[in-house]
């Protein structure tokens, strides 16, 4: 990382202070520099909502254990089930609602 050398002061009014620690409790940003740097530099900050990467993180580690299963019962036995193959296939479909929806969700980030 760069060694930060040059110091910028800003003074603010109260109401424009309040403004400023609404905006990084929104995003979620603590520190007021990292803010502020951000802001300058690039324009914005965005908080990105996580719910949806836990729940395919969870989908897919259940899609992982399932289809394990499935591998092993079909070496030991030589089939498997058309259930099964099912029950995984409507798994993989709620995955890719829940991508698909964060996909939109991303493309609407102005």
């Amino acid at each position: 990382m760069q060694e930060r050398t040059h110091k910028v002061t800003v003074r603010l009014a109260d109401e424009e202070y309040a403004r400023l620690l609404a905006k990084m409790d929104e995003v979620g940003v603590s520190s007021m520099s990292m803010y502020i740097r951000k802001m300058i530099l690039d324009g914005y900050c965005v908080r990105l909502k996580t719910d949806d990467f836990s729940e395919i993180v969870y989908l897919l580690r259940m899609c992982s254990n399932n289809l394990n299963q499935y591998a092993k019962k079909a070496n030991a036995f030589g089939d498997v089930y058309a259930a099964d193959m099912e029950d995984l296939k409507m798994r993989l479909d709620e995955i890719w609602e829940h991508t698909k929806n964060m996909m939109i969700a991303f493309s609407q980030i102005r």
